[in-house]
């Protein structure tokens, strides 16, 4: 048998075991919006660690990670600093914020924003906002699956065609299981992640040049600017890398599928315990750094630095462990997928549509609107996929740029009596209108900080003042938290 057809046959047979689990694991529940949605909320530790840790370690950890430190070199480790913020962001905020949605009997984000400050135009714009910048996310998931699958079948599967079957694949089983999917198929996804993860980042150092301190050592003497700021760029300097972890930090559980997932658990106890062991899983990241680093002296001149991982781990294992490797990838890109949809089809259905458009419609009649609109978006994100020229990081970083600037919405709503409708209406316009502006004309970094942390200050600086003018008691609805 050929190596490619070897290769091919393992992913296949990955692929189609998850995707059985998926289509598999609502068959017990009767799929009403709350079970599609956020599982009835009983999720403990376990589903919701798997859930968050699928939905948070993505083609993105995979592919991208390794991606940027080949292009990139060290403005790559903002990665790690930012998501060691993350975790203590979310100790704090994601218990308070279960507790009020807990509460209200809250789904979504919109839901929240709707509660806390009692405007159905300020949830619809949340949702509108959080639909369109999942796109970007989204569409690095199909573009790491593509070229996954294209790399590890030996060029046998075009990545269109691969990003076509997945997308197919992922919008049946979110369409059929909801949110049990997602959690279901991510214990098969963070397996096989884990395990590639550490094989590649100690074999390929130790097979190519003796240990991973040699390899560094041998990067250090031929490529001496590539390790240090700004690396191999030259405007992402220590201000981008420094504004980029504050905005990525704040802004990572303000995507709206974690805030979804947060509504999953079973307690608020359940979320700060899954903030104390997620970094366990962080671990795995320098091993994917490792594999990049290496790639720059193995594979020197790729045109696409995502391909990095795979190229070099085509010319160091055999076959079988490629295929490994590609199923898992294939997965780590399908599960995120599946929820990312599942979220934006949510919004749009049950925060946009319903209380713009058919007020009187009906739980049941929005859980099917959602569920049919998710295979929708796959079809829409499917097409940009396959027409954007953007890196994976890169798409990325212009998702957070959008979402980050719901989180003085978020914090000032849970912690902050003063905060009201007025403050946050217009600090979230002027935030928005800030990363269009700036990003749309080439502008990111300004003035040597990340765009989206620039529109962040801009935000907060619009909505306290207003807040502060503005009439405390529109926020007359509010549950704030206080301890």
């Amino acid at each position: 048998m050929s190596p490619s057809a070897i290769a091919l046959l393992i992913i296949l047979a990955i692929v189609g075991f998850g995707s059985f689990i998926g289509f598999r694991a609502g068959a017990r529940q009767t799929m009403n919006l709350e079970q599609w949605v956020v599982a009835g909320r009983g999720f403990g530790v376990v589903l919701v660690w798997l859930l968050m840790a699928g939905e948070a370690y993505t083609t993105f950890s995979f592919l991208g990670a390794s991606g940027w430190a080949y292009s990139r070199g060290g403005p790559a480790l903002y990665i790690l600093a930012y998501i060691s913020l993350a975790y203590v962001v979310s100790f704090f905020v994601l218990p308070a914020l279960w507790e009020f949605g807990r509460a209200g009997g809250l789904q979504t984000q919109s839901d929240f924003f709707e509660k806390r400050y009692g405007s159905k135009l300020l949830a619809g714009l949340v949702a509108v906002i959080g639909v369109v910048f999942i796109v970007p996310y989204l569409q690095l998931q199909l573009k790491g699956m593509g070229i996954i699958v294209e790399v590890a079948s030996f060029g046998e599967i075009h990545r269109t065609a691969a990003m076509v079957i997945a997308g197919a694949l992922v919008a049946g089983f979110v369409f059929t299981s909801g949110v049990h999917a997602v959690a279901r198929v991510s214990i098969l996804k963070d397996l096989l992640l884990l395990g590639a993860a550490v094989v590649i980042g100690i074999a390929v150092p130790y097979h190519w040049f003796g240990g991973i301190g040699r390899m560094f050592k041998a990067l250090a003497s031929t490529h001496p600017a590539h390790l240090t700021m700004p690396g191999a760029t030259r405007n992402m300097g220590h201000a981008w890398y420094v504004s980029t972890v504050l905005l990525t930090g704040l802004g990572a559980y303000m995507w709206p599928h974690l805030i979804g997932s947060c509504f999953t658990a079973r307690s608020a106890d359940t979320l700060r315990r899954n903030a104390i062991v997620m970094p366990l899983y962080t671990l795995t990241l320098p091993f994917i750094f490792f594999a990049g680093f290496a790639a720059v002296l193995i594979v020197p001149g790729l045109s696409d630095g995502d391909l990095s991982l795979l190229t070099v781990v085509q010319k160091t294992f055999p076959p079988w462990f490629l295929g490994i490797v590609g199923g898992a990838g294939a997965l780590t890109a399908m599960v995120p997928s599946a929820i990312l949809i599942l979220t934006a089809a949510t919004l749009f259905a049950k925060n946009f549509y319903r209380p713009i458009i058919a007020p009187s419609m009906s739980d049941d009649r929005v859980a099917k609107l959602a569920r049919r609109t998710s295979v929708a978006l796959m079809a829409v994100a499917l097409f940009f996929t396959l027409t954007s020229g953007r890196t994976i990081v890169a798409l990325l970083l212009l998702g957070y740029a959008g979402v980050s600037q719901f989180f003085p919405g978020m914090i000032l709503g849970l912690f902050w009596t003063r905060a009201t409708l007025a403050g946050v209406f217009s600090g979230l316009v002027a935030g928005i209108a800030a990363v269009a502006f700036l990003i749309l004309s080439g502008h990111d970094p300004f003035m040597g900080l990340n765009a989206g942390f620039a529109a962040l200050i801009l935000n907060f600086a619009v909505t306290i003042p207003v807040c502060l003018l503005s009439n405390s008691s529109e926020g007359e609805s509010v549950y704030v938290v206080t301890r």
